[in-house]
């Protein structure tokens, strides 16, 4: 269905979301390419090649966007309280 290599990426980052509890956005810097094809990956083309691997990434990212807010919060204190 997928090449070689895609499928190989896909469960490669898969595994690294699992493991790092990681976002998108992090292992889109790891992995070298952008958040629109890892969620891709995560979203699309995980489902078929590994289903189970898909539904613990399903639960990382979607824990991941309930406490968005939070990380947004506490980036926003870190950069005014060096400012003053």
């Amino acid at each position: 269905m997928f090449s070689n290599y895609i499928e190989e990426r896909t469960i490669n980052i898969a595994q690294f979301i699992i493991d790092k509890g990681a976002t998108v956005r992090a292992a889109s810097r790891v992995f070298g390419i952008s958040k629109s094809t890892i969620h891709k990956d995560m979203v699309e083309r995980l489902p078929a090649i590994h289903k189970q691997l898909a539904h613990d990434v399903r639960i990382v990212l979607e824990n991941n966007l309930s406490e968005r807010h939070i990380r947004g919060g506490e980036a926003t204190k870190r950069k005014y309280s060096k400012c003053g």
